[in-house]
């Protein structure tokens, strides 16, 4: 038991400094503000979830952000936010494929997770993120922002609904399809064991 814990505790440190490295690689999206930016590291949190449980995967979510926030250029605003959504997608599809071992398991987890991380996405953004980030930038430059690929956007919190959460969702929704590619397949790796429960 207590080799299986330290197993646990070195993989999920392992892809956590993973997934650091794939959050430092982001890049912007042409259809999107220039500020909101994509990456994939949250596929070792969701792989973690998956093959180790969701304790594992908000430990790399901690630990790819604890590692960012040394070269943060929004004083761990933009880290804490990350922290959050990555939470809200890895907990519930952790949980869901815990109780549903199985590939549909892993499918209805991740839809749920997406969606959720979406959803949390609207009041961390709203509540936490733009407050902070007005420290460094004016709303009303943040706005504009916005205003310039949807004139129509009037209110912060209809940007967050037009832009913010469909991108988390789909963000969500990518690297989740890429985790229910792979995670079958380096489980055993992971975790040791020869055969993964499920099919």
């Amino acid at each position: 038991m207590r080799n299986s814990n330290v197993r646990k505790m070195v993989v999920t440190a392992i892809l956590g400094a993973v997934s650091a490295v794939l959050m430092m690689l982001n890049f912007p999206i042409p259809i999107m503000p220039g500020f909101l930016k994509f990456d994939f590291s949250e596929l070792p949190a969701l792989v973690a979830a998956f093959t180790i449980g969701p304790l594992s995967g908000i430990g790399v979510c901690l630990f790819k952000n604890i590692i960012n926030v040394f070269s943060s250029s929004s004083n761990g605003v933009g880290e804490l936010m990350n922290f959050l959504v990555g939470v809200a997608l890895v907990l519930p599809a952790g949980l869901i494929y815990r109780h549903m071992p199985s590939r549909k398991g892993a499918l209805i987890g991740s839809l749920v997770g997406s969606l959720s991380m979406g959803v949390v996405s609207l009041p961390v953004n709203y509540f936490i993120t733009y407050p902070m980030y007005q420290n460094f930038m004016p709303m009303e430059a943040i706005m504009g922002m916005y205003q310039t690929l949807n004139p129509s956007i009037e209110t912060l919190w209809q940007a967050l609904l037009v832009f913010n959460a469909p991108f988390t969702i789909v963000r969500g929704l990518i690297v989740s399809a890429i985790t229910f590619a792979i995670y079958k397949k380096i489980a055993p790796i992971l975790t040791g064991n020869k055969t993964v429960t499920g099919e």
